[in-house]
């Protein structure tokens, strides 16, 4: 029967019955790599299924294959904060380093057999995924951990991914997003073909595509991924194992290499075998991820501030290669170090492009006898940052050149200092534009003053239209100024300006760190805030008074004595105190209490009258301790909405929970 004489009855089971098909068709290409039709069969069946959907437009639903690429383009993304942090993975680069991780993990759950499960390492983008009541809901990239941006469209285009899925519950599962060798090497051969600058690696191209505001572009580079964890809704898998096979079970891609081991040597063996294969894949693998089975032992071992105590990567070895270096250029950081930096002559090094790497300080350039000129070995190790492990003297020509360190900042001509004792030469102008840059970046960033929007793009303009010479001119921007700058409109200034005035309102620690005194990093500026009550007070005390405190050694207390001495700082001082903002350190209590002193509170789920950030503000500032997570020492873990594996482990360690009401009112927000 013709589709032109279908009811709308007839409509719904036939395109039903051709959604199933294409389903199970994705699945057998994208995911099982076994096809069992040819690419014109699959483009067939989804042009009879686009024809009906046009027909009938009323029938089309989200999780329609025709629906994977919108018409929309996006906007911009927005910020997501995710339900459990995804924390980064401490790396471990031989055996020795390994059996390290496995002797912390025995001392902490003693007398008990440990199994874990090896993974290759992608290198890609972390993704967090949602299914609600079986249909795909949203997209996340890790971010830094703590939030990450909404890509959905973006992440609906990639084809090895369900858009439906048999498990009625709420789930989320985690995974790295790549892309194929193939693919990589087609987008560049494109991007050459239209005069465009190359992606270096594969790794870039994801991330760029995962960030394009056009779903379809993003669609024709082809992105994959492999999933590694599930989270079902009041259903905690029992192992990682447990979690890939379920993964499977439900349709979603893992990796087929992934093993159950029963001992670190098997480990050691499947490291071996990858290490010597991983030239062999259609993506980049840099590592495996060794992660303890069993998910009992998981919630026992917990995490640090960074880390699972449970997972580790395992890095290949180190790949080498030789360049030559071309010369020689000085880079001035947020606290003046000047950092010297070889500018090589490019060369691919584990499918990157290699044409910088930092020599570090005047020291290490004697120590190694680097000339501008020199044939060089470089390598990454574990890799990440590529350094220069040694100089191929005999072949050298008599061309090669010494480098002078500087006397002047390069930037601002002003001199440089080096203390005795110090291997980092710095420039001592307050007010150099490089330092500046940096400074402004860090006062801005998430854990400091947290004034969202103030990227690098934005800081570099503002410092080149002269609108910011000084820290405190931040807070006497004008929305006219502002709209003069490229991007910003009327709607973005007045963004950037509401940031800028509730960044007024942060607690002392938060300003205290976001100044950027040496050593004084976020614990140091807790307890300063904690021990001293408000700045003026601090700027005051003496290397003695600061000795006493805990944490505070010799080393951190002459850094802050010496930044709150120097005249520049002082003025500083004077002017964000005359812009409003807070230095006083203010608790939610009587004077002489901290309602909430010696407790300590683990926050799990999405609150809707707080943020994450915001709700550990108010228990510090009541003298509360906020950590990640549970433990005997926890006194109450803070359930939100779609709370993680945090809860059961409360329930079994028989720790008391609040809801958002119960928290509210405990911490006087009610």
């Amino acid at each position: 029967m013709s589709t032109k004489h279908f009811s709308q009855k007839q409509a719904g089971q036939k395109i039903h019955k051709l959604r199933e098909k294409i389903k199970h068709h994705e699945k057998k290409y994208y995911i099982d790599n076994d096809p069992q039709i040819s690419d014109y069969e699959f483009d067939m069946l989804l042009k009879e299924l686009e024809k009906l959907e046009k027909q009938f437009p009323q029938l089309i639903t989200p999780e329609s294959p025709t629906q994977r690429v919108g018409e929309q383009s996006i906007s911009g993304f927005t910020s997501v904060e995710h339900d459990t942090p995804m924390l980064s993975l401490d790396n471990c680069f031989s055996f020795e380093e390994l059996e390290d991780f496995e002797e912390r993990i025995k001392k902490i759950v003693p007398d008990e057999k440990i199994e874990y499960v090896a993974e290759l390492k992608i290198d890609g983008l972390g993704i967090s995924v949602k299914y609600r009541d079986g249909n795909f809901s949203q997209g996340v990239t890790r971010g830094d951990g703590f939030r990450g941006d909404d890509v959905t469209l973006n992440v609906k285009t990639i084809r090895s991914l369900p858009l439906t899925i048999s498990e009625p519950h709420e789930i989320e599962v985690r995974g790295e997003v790549y892309l194929p060798f193939q693919s990589f090497q087609k987008i560049n051969q494109k991007r050459s073909e239209n005069g465009e600058t190359l992606f270096a690696n594969p790794r870039n191209a994801a991330a760029g595509s995962l960030r394009l505001l056009n779903p379809k572009e993003v669609a024709s580079r082809h992105l994959d991924v492999f999933l590694y964890s599930i989270f079902i809704k009041g259903k905690e898998q029992k192992s990682q194992w447990k979690s890939l096979q379920k993964l499977k079970e439900l349709g979603f891609k893992i990796n087929p290499s992934s093993r159950l081991c029963s001992s670190l040597d098997e480990v050691l063996s499947f490291w071996k075998e990858w290490s010597e294969k991983r030239d062999q894949m259609d993506y980049d693998v840099d590592g495996i991820v060794v992660k303890v089975d069993s998910t009992r032992q998981q919630n026992i071992l917990g995490s640090t501030a960074k880390f699972p105590r449970w997972a580790i990567s395992f890095k290949f070895p180190a790949r080498q290669a030789t360049t030559q270096i071309k010369d020689i250029k000085i880079q001035v950081g947020r606290t003046g170090a000047l950092t010297p930096v070889a500018i090589l002559e490019p060369v691919k090094l584990s499918g990157i492009i290699i044409s910088r790497s930092t020599l570090h300080n005047e020291d290490e350039i004697r120590r190694k006898d680097i000339k501008i000129g020199d044939t060089i070995l470089i390598e990454r190790s574990g890799d990440v940052i590529p350094k220069v492990v040694s100089v191929m003297k005999e072949r050298r020509t008599g061309k090669e050149v010494s480098f002078v360190f500087p006397t002047q900042c390069p930037v601002c001509q002003s001199s440089t200092f080096r203390p005795e004792g110090e291997a980092i030469t710095r420039c001592e102008n307050p007010s150099c534009p490089a330092k500046l840059r940096e400074s402004l970046l860090h006062f801005s960033s998430r854990r400091a003053m947290n004034i969202e929007g103030l990227g690098e793009a934005l800081v570099d303009m503002l410092l080149e239209k002269k609108l910011v010479k000084t820290l405190p001119d931040l807070y006497s921007l004008k929305q006219e100024d502002l709209e003069k700058l490229e991007r910003m409109g009327s709607k973005s200034s007045q963004n950037l300006l509401d940031e800028i005035e509730r960044s007024k309102k942060r607690d002392l620690p938060r300003l205290i760190f976001a100044l950027g005194i040496r050593y004084a990093g976020e614990r140091t500026a807790q307890a300063l805030a904690s021990r001293f009550k408000d700045l003026k007070t601090l700027s005051k005390a003496s290397v003695e008074e600061f000795i006493q405190i805990e944490d505070v050694g010799p080393k951190v207390a002459e850094s802050v004595v010496f930044f709150f001495n120097q005249p520049e700082n002082i003025e500083l001082m004077n002017k964000l105190r005359e812009a409003g903002l807070n230095f006083s350190y203010e608790r939610q209590a009587k004077p002489g209490e901290l309602p909430l002193a010696g407790q300590t509170f683990v926050l799990t789920g999405t609150l809707s009258k707080f943020t994450r950030e915001e709700a550990s503000e108010i228990i510090e500032n009541q003298g509360g301790t906020v950590t990640s997570s549970v433990s005997k020492k926890t006194t109450y873990v803070v359930v939100g909405e779609s709370p993680g594996s945090k809860i059961e482990k409360a329930h079994k360690l028989g720790i008391p929970t609040l809801g958002e009401k119960e928290f509210s009112k405990l911490v006087g927000k009610d």
